[in-house]
Parts: C-alpha cells; structure tokens; sequence
C-alpha cells in the first residue's frame, strides 16, 4: 500500500497528466490504483474536471473528489467566495488512509503549488502529505522562473521532513528555448537526484493509447517507464 501526493510548484505545470501517467504505469505492472483529488476548483458543477481527463487518459475509475468550487481561486479563497464550508484535510486523509487498505496505490493530486491553502487556518497539501506520511512527487515547468520555484518547494518539502518521490517535467515544450535547455542540469541539482521524467507539451490532449506510450517512454524506470535522465540531458545540453 502507498500513497503518493502529486503536487506542483504552481498551477498549470501539469499535474494531471503526470498523475495519469503514474497511474498508467502502476496499473501495467498490476497495481489497484485510486485517485483523489480533495478539491477541483475552476470548474462548475456538472463539468468534466481533472479526474475526469484521468479516466479518460488512464481508464482508473475508482476517483475520489471531496469538494468543488466554481472560481479558479486557492480552495480556501474559492470556499469563502461560494459562501461554503471549506476542504477538511483531515477527513480527506482519514479518507485516503482508508482508500490505502483495500488499493495498492493512491495517487492524491493537489490543487496549486505545494502550499496552496485549503482553509483559513492555512492547511494545506503539505499537511495532508504529513498527515499520511506520504512521499511527494514533484511537478515543475523547465523554463524561466523555474529554478526559483523549485528551489523553494524543495525547501519546503524539506524543512516538513516530507521525501521528495520524484522531481517530473510535466510540460516540456516542442521547441525548448535556452532557458528550458540549461535548466536541466540545475533542476537535477536541486532535487539532488536525475529527472524523473519530462512529460511533452500536449501530451494530454492525445488518445489514450497514444498517452500510455508516452508514459511508458517519458517516466523513469522507478516508476515503470524507460525514460533516460542522461540521454535527455545530453539531447538538450545547450
């Protein structure tokens, strides 16, 4: 049983699909696979949201969503702003520990960056990482504002005491610029470890066949692909 919080170091770096390709990747090696997401905001009632894109780029169904706000805000901001209760991260670990028993794997995706907050007490997915004593993967962009980014969620990641599962691209881009081709190796430095893979821009709008042939080629062996840190470090060495 393990659970695995996929965090960012902001919004729109590519969570999602770096959570479908996980999931697509435990489930080809036989693992009982769930997903949470403890809040989606953005979205309307009734609209496909961020589990919704993992079932169809997976096929996982066994998804859990615990709470939904329509203004694309932190939950704790967008709770206040729809007059509601806001997410209790405690009653989603005790949810997710539950989850744990009866799955081989539970891959709890976080809305925002790392420290996003859940409510007006500030939790956020550190805390629920703590809480369940999970290992975090990390999802970061390659380009500028990159380093800074990550250097400060490893930081925070650290000073919890929380393990790092896993440094990922979650959205490298077709032609990367310089920015993108020299931040590599500092990415690497940071995390103290090889990338862990580096999803392609785009990658999530494909078919699912199509997304589970990237999965397999863009994560690392550690999580039951055959992407190489060192092939794709020197293909893009500037």
């Amino acid at each position: 049983m393990t659970v695995i919080v996929v965090t960012g170091t902001g919004t729109g770096v590519g969570k999602t699909v770096v959570t479908a390709a996980v999931a697509i990747l435990a489930r080809a090696r036989g693992a009982d696979v769930a997903v949470v997401k403890a809040a989606q905001t953005g979205v309307e009632p009734g609209e496909p949201g961020d589990l919704d894109h993992i079932r169809q780029l997976s096929g996982v169904e066994d998804l859990h969503e615990y709470a939904r706000f329509p203004a694309a805000l932190s939950p704790a901001a967008a709770a206040r702003l729809a007059r509601r209760p806001p997410v209790e991260l405690s009653t989603v670990a005790h949810r997710v520990a539950e989850l744990a028993e009866r799955r081989r794997l539970v891959l709890v995706e976080g809305a925002g960056g790392l420290l996003v907050r859940y409510d007006d007490e500030g939790t956020t997915v550190a805390d629920l990482a703590r809480m369940l004593t999970a290992e975090v993967l990390l999802v970061s962009e390659a380009g500028l504002g990159a380093l800074n980014a990550t250097a400060l969620t490893l930081e925070a990641l650290a000073g919890r005491g929380l393990d790092l599962a896993g440094l990922v691209i979650g959205s490298w881009p077709p032609a990367p610029d310089l920015a993108c081709r020299s931040n590599i190796a500092d990415l690497e430095m940071l995390a103290a470890r090889p990338l862990t893979g580096a999803i392609p821009a785009g990658a999530g709008d494909a078919d699912a066949a199509s997304f589970r042939d990237t999965a397999r080629a863009c994560l690392a062996p550690a999580l039951g692909g055959t992407f190489d840190a060192r092939e794709f470090r020197r293909r893009h060495n500037p």
